[in-house]
């Protein structure tokens, strides 16, 4: 199964363009975090959710 389950992927992910590059933040916890990192509070945007569906359906 592929492994949807990352920061970059969850309704609370905000990225903001700063001068020195983007910053990446949740909304949620309410600091800066990564693409690629993984909290247990994951809740997963419209986009993914369709996609793990569709994925489960395929199998």
């Amino acid at each position: 199964m592929k492994d949807f389950h990352c920061c970059a992927t969850c309704q609370h992910f905000i990225t903001k363009k700063q001068v020195k590059g983007m910053k990446y933040y949740c909304s949620r916890l309410g600091f800066e975090t990564m693409t690629t990192y993984k909290f247990n509070c994951w809740s997963p945007n419209e986009n993914v959710k369709k996609l793990i569906n569709k994925f489960n359906v395929d199998r």
